[in-house]
């Protein structure tokens, strides 16, 4: 079969990478085209465009941007028809796939048949903002993967919509990444929440995925981290489809604001090693965020955005949801600090670090970093056991080989 894969995003990238190695396991005749990064070409995915041509975040950034973007809808539309796929998977990047879901929904033969199916793999996350577009998922999506265990509840208790809940895709690349041998040692799924408490080490930053997140956020992350440069490496997790300088102006930034120069290491495309080392960490919210608790990494989440008082009032108005971070989301209660844009500054980020370092002599923790490291034991629980890919991908597979059957 053919299938036409759509990501935006660097996370999106990692995940649609393993799903199309699991749905090769299952359909060895697949072929494959689509939209995404270099993990998805790496597993043999002809890349029509890359996602960083099109990773805009944000209405201003959108607005600046359209052209391009409306330009990248278009040359996927077009594509989509030259090629003919057996069905679009749309992965997460609800702004741009739920335009192309609606296009290959409406694009029927002469007998008014669809040509296409479409899967949503990493379902839109509706309930935080936007509820309304459910009505267009109904109608344009056949079948809707979730990888997050509350969705379930929204989707089908909420809604009466139908969806497969299939495991979550961070699970399955944290573990596999933990089983491997790491510093001299094999670290298995069972020990990743005790991590951040065996391993002393660096101060993680993380600060996003997108140019304005690190723009916005990296400074302030990186101040507040200044006071530990002596007693612990500070190492940036970057990211190659971002420019360099765009590290190294926060980087200066941070510098100007503390008045002396920060021993950080900026390391590229090293996000888990970076991680799998760390004693605390600063994560935009995001996947990151999940990641880090897999990895049993006490964090802190920070999100600052221009504009950030409009935002914040827009924010009450909108978000439907009391937390951005899908470790609070979870399990159902504030476990991470989130510092979210009227309230993150450096020396809230500051405040809050201290809090979940090492805080005595041996080296041993505070009740907060405790505390944070039982709540990602129940969250690993909730969400399951590895194996998302595979089960999305034979989920598929019959799906579709049902349809071709009847």
């Amino acid at each position: 079969m053919k299938y036409y894969i759509i990501a935006g995003e660097a996370s999106g990238d990692l995940h649609a990478s393993h799903l199309i190695a699991a749905l090769r396991t299952e359909d060895p005749d697949a072929e494959f085209r689509g939209f995404g990064g270099d993990l998805m070409s790496a597993q043999g995915m002809a890349l029509v465009r890359h996602y960083r041509e099109l990773a805009y975040m944000g209405f201003l950034d959108v607005a600046l941007h359209a052209p391009t973007i409306l330009g990248g809808l278009r040359q996927c539309k077009a594509d989509i028809v030259a090629w003919r796929p057996d069905v679009v998977i749309l992965v997460d990047y609800p702004g741009f796939n739920m335009k192309i879901a609606r296009y290959v929904h409406a694009w029927r033969d002469d007998a008014g048949r669809p040509l296409c199916h479409v899967f949503y793999y990493i379902a839109p996350k509706l309930w935080a903002w936007k509820e309304w577009r459910i009505k267009a998922l109904r109608r344009d999506v056949d079948e809707v993967f979730s990888i997050l265990p509350f969705e379930v509840e929204f989707f089908e208790g909420k809604h009466g919509m139908p969806i497969h809940y299939v495991g979550n895709p961070s699970v399955d690349e944290v573990t596999a990444y933990l089983s491997t041998a790491q510093h001299g040692h094999t670290i298995g799924r069972t020990q990743a929440v005790a991590v951040g408490a065996s391993t002393p080490g660096a101060i993680a930053i993380l600060s996003g995925s997108r140019v304005g997140e690190v723009r916005d956020n990296l400074w302030m992350m990186l101040a507040a981290a200044a006071d530990y440069d002596d007693s612990y490496p500070i190492q940036i997790a970057a990211m190659s489809v971002i420019p360099r300088q765009v590290y190294e102006q926060g980087i200066a930034k941070a510098e100007a604001y503390v008045g002396r120069s920060i021993k950080a290491q900026l390391l590229f495309d090293t996000t888990y090693s970076v991680l799998a080392g760390a004693t605390a960490a600063l994560v935009t919210s995001g996947t990151a965020t999940l990641e880090t608790a897999l990895f049993g990494v006490p964090q802190v989440v920070c999100y600052y955005k221009r504009h950030a008082r409009l935002l914040a009032w827009a924010r009450r108005l909108l978000l439907n949801v009391p937390y951005v971070s899908l470790v609070n989301l979870i399990v159902g209660r504030e476990l991470v600090r989130e510092l979210i844009l009227t309230q993150m500054t450096p020396e809230a980020c500051r405040h809050e670090l201290k809090a979940i370092m090492p805080c005595h002599a041996d080296g041993s923790d505070s009740n907060r970093r405790a505390a944070l490291l039982t709540g990602y034991s129940e969250m690993l629980r909730r969400l399951g056991e590895p194996g998302a890919p595979r089960h999305a991908a034979q989920l598929m597979v019959r799906l579709l080989n049902k349809d071709v059957s009847e």
